[in-house]
């Protein structure tokens, strides 16, 4: 009986010791308060589901986009913001199909482990079963980061023509 009053006192006390809270800290009011990265290489998975995936289903595929950075400090001189050129390969297994997107990417660091991002662009079909596909497709996603650290990050994107979710790693 003592041995269980005990081990109840010990686990009672392990569960009201709290420790110390952090919020996460908001970044975006501090133009160039993000990581120093040239490149960003990101490995994904993905869905297609519109333009050269149209059907009804979607489409399981891999791929890789490469992010160079051109402008640190973006368009908006007064917040947290960066502009690159992202540009890849996707190869979605379903009719073999190659899609080769370039897009203009707009981020913004919201905090100091969360950034968003927009991006505009075209894609091109390289490879496609289905001859009877239009080659050149429109691109307009948007997308979120958690950043685990400055170099390395869980990255999501969503819009047209796919959805995809990866790893980014700031080089």
């Amino acid at each position: 009986m003592l041995r269980t009053v005990v081990a109840a006192l010990a686990v009672t006390a392990a569960l009201s010791v709290s420790g110390l809270a952090r919020a996460d800290e908001s970044i975006i009011k501090n133009p160039g308060d993000h990581p120093s990265y040239r490149f960003e290489a990101e490995p994904h998975g993905l869905i297609g589901f519109g333009g050269p995936f149209r059907g009804g289903r979607g489409e399981l595929g891999a791929g890789f986009r490469g992010t160079v950075i051109i402008v640190d400090n973006g368009f908006v001189k007064t917040i947290n913001n960066s502009v690159g050129i992202t540009f890849g390969g996707d190869l979605f297994f379903g009719r073999g199909t190659l899609f080769i997107p370039v897009a203009m990417q707009w981020n913004f660091w919201l905090s100091t482990h969360w950034s968003v991002f927009g991006e505009p662009g075209i894609g091109f079909v390289a490879a496609n079963r289905d001859r009877d596909r239009d080659f050149l497709h429109p691109i307009l996603m948007v997308g979120g980061r958690y950043h685990f650290n400055d170099k390395v990050s869980l990255t999501m994107r969503i819009g047209y023509p796919a959805f995809s979710i990866g790893a980014s790693f700031f080089l």
